[in-house]
This record gives structure tokens, C-alpha cells and sequence, in this order.
């Protein structure tokens, strides 16, 4: 069954647009222990700045200059720039060049990495504010399935901590979580 990468990345919009809902403490620990809550809404969003310049064919230098600085309301630029990434992601043909810091590749590819990245830190969210950190299966299995084959090259990349050891048999929520250097099985923040 071929994945629908552009109904993923509407689907893990929803699913931040859920747990961002559910802030109450921006100041909160994240899994991602070097951030707080703010500094991980604000990693996503962004994220999520540079999508429509980059699908424009823009170089990540021409990109980098029709950006403005992210405003303080984050729940504000979350739902702008989201918003704007999703229109981009579905006028842009999947096999169009784009320009990302380690080269040229298909757009494709880095839907799908943005995808993954809105996925995982959906999760940190719902573990820092309690917004209920089940994940859309749909949306797990696909990332998993893109991330899993990565596991040697996250793991060396810097991006992520060290993939935390869990049974094989474990659900595949856990096993992406795991390859992403979190333990699911810790309690959460909030």
C-alpha cells in the first residue's frame, strides 16, 4: 500500500494542533531535555518557516532572507506557518527539486522528514502538557517505517540522543520513540 505523504502531513498538523492546544505551562520540561515547551513549539514552527520558500526552489541562503523572525504569540505562528506549509506541501509535485543543507533532493524526501519531525515532537508535546500522547497509527507506522531503515545514520547524525533499547515485539509507537533517542516508557511531564 502506497504511503499518502501529503494526507500524513495534514494528519500530524492535526495531531500538534491538539497537543497545542493543551498548553497551559510554556515553560514546562520536554522530553527533549535541553528544551522547554517553548523551545520546541518554537523548533517546529520553525521548521515550518522555511517549507514554502524551500518548495519555491529556493536555495536555503534565498530562503534564509524572506524569513521574518518568529513572533512571541507561538500558538499564533504555529497555526501561520503551518498553514502556509501545508498549501506549499500540496501545489509542489513530490519529485520536485528542493534545496536542504546536505543537497538536492526530491521534495518528496523532505516531506517526509518533515513529517517524521512533526511526528516525534508531537509526542514530546503531549508528554510535557498531558495532551494524550497516542499518535494517529497511520501516521506512526509510516514514519517508522521511513525512519527505521535510517536507524545507523540518525543515530550518527547528531539530530537525535542514542535509540533507547525496547523489546522488538514492542508496540511501534514505542520502537519510533525509542530510534529517536526517547524512553516512551518514562513518565511524563506532566
Amino acid at each position: 500500500m502506497a504511503i499518502d505523504w501529503l494526507e500524513l502531513q495534514r494528519t500530524a498538523r492535526r495531531e500538534f494542533d491538539t497537543r497545542l492546544a493543551h498548553i497551559t505551562d510554556w515553560s514546562a520540561p520536554t522530553p527533549d531535555t535541553e528544551w522547554t515547551v517553548a523551545d520546541l513549539v518554537r523548533h517546529v514552527v520553525d521548521e515550518q518557516r522555511w517549507v514554502a520558500p524551500i518548495l519555491e526552489g529556493r536555495t536555503l541562503a534565498d530562503a534564509e532572507a524572506t524569513l521574518e523572525p518568529i513572533r512571541d504569540d507561538l500558538a499564533a505562528e504555529w497555526h501561520r506557518y503551518a498553514e502556509e506549509a501545508t498549501a506549499a506541501w500540496a501545489s509542489t509535485p513530490l519529485d520536485a527539486p528542493v534545496h536542504l543543507s546536505y543537497g538536492t533532493v526530491p521534495c518528496l524526501h523532505y516531506l517526509e522528514q518533515q513529517v517524521g519531525d512533526i511526528t516525534v515532537h508531537t509526542w514530546d508535546l503531549a508528554r510535557a502538557v498531558g495532551g494524550g500522547d497516542h499518535l494517529h497509527p497511520r501516521l506512526v507506522e509510516a514514519v517508522w517505517a521511513d525512519l527505521q531503515p535510517q536507524r545507523d545514520m540518525l543515530a550518527s547524525s547528531g539530530l537525535f540522543g542514542p535509540p533507547v533499547p525496547i523489546p522488538d515485539d514492542a508496540p511501534v509507537q514505542d520502537r519510533l520513540i525509542a530510534l529517536t533517542g526517547r524512553d516512551p516508557r518514562a513518565e511524563p511531564s506532566a
